[in-house]
């Protein structure tokens, strides 16, 4: 009887613990110490069209706790992360491959989605802490051979800068995508479900 009392109580803790760790998180109420430049909350991105309500990063639990720890590193460099796009709802996926029906660059909603409609992946870059510019070779989603992480007629800052921004979200469990030196995903997503959630743009 009491063993199956313990047992109870520890499936009960582990249960809450999961459904913490799979919740989205407002990565601006964790860390102050990001620049926010969500692209699609603005006219200005490639689809030159306002996607979402507000200019907020949502993120799984586990997923904004690394890319904090990961920021934390890089501004022991003297870099801090710029965030571009975090969640995106399956709504939004939609528009966005209406517009450019082309897989190397917008995923398939129907297809499964991008790991950015499960909330565990991250469009960014890095910037230096007195806010100036670190040269990545292209803009944002840039849609071409020159954003690709194979792609190597760059000059040596780029690729020192690339080299970087890849290495240092690497130690922290994020994988890159070769068509995009921006996109990062956290490599333990495959719990995680797809999401349509309207985001929460109450402070």
């Amino acid at each position: 009887m009491i063993r199956k009392y313990i047992f109870g109580i520890f499936f009960t803790l582990v249960t809450f613990s999961l459904l913490a760790q799979d919740s989205l998180v407002d990565i601006s109420k964790l860390s102050s110490k990001f620049t926010l430049d969500i692209r699609y909350a603005t006219p200005n991105n490639i689809f030159e069209e306002t996607l979402y309500d507000c200019a907020k990063c949502y993120l799984r639990s586990l997923v904004a706790n690394n890319l904090i720890a990961a920021n934390d590193y890089f501004i022991k460099k003297g870099y801090q992360i710029v965030i571009y796009d975090c969640y995106r709802p399956l709504d939004v996926q939609r528009k966005m491959w209406e517009k450019v029906p082309r897989a190397t660059y917008v995923a398939d909603p129907e297809n499964g989605g991008s790991i950015h409609n499960k909330g565990a992946a991250i469009d960014l870059s890095i910037e230096r802490l007195d806010g100036s510019f670190v040269n990545m070779g292209t803009d944002f989603d840039f849609f071409g051979k020159k954003a690709h992480i194979d792609y190597h007629n760059l000059s040596e800052e780029i690729k020192s800068n690339r080299n970087l921004l890849f290495e240092g979200m690497r130690k922290f469990g994020f994988h890159t995508i070769r068509t995009e030196w921006w996109h990062f995903y956290y490599k333990k997503n495959s719990s995680y479900t797809t999401l349509n959630q309207a985001f929460s743009c109450e402070d």
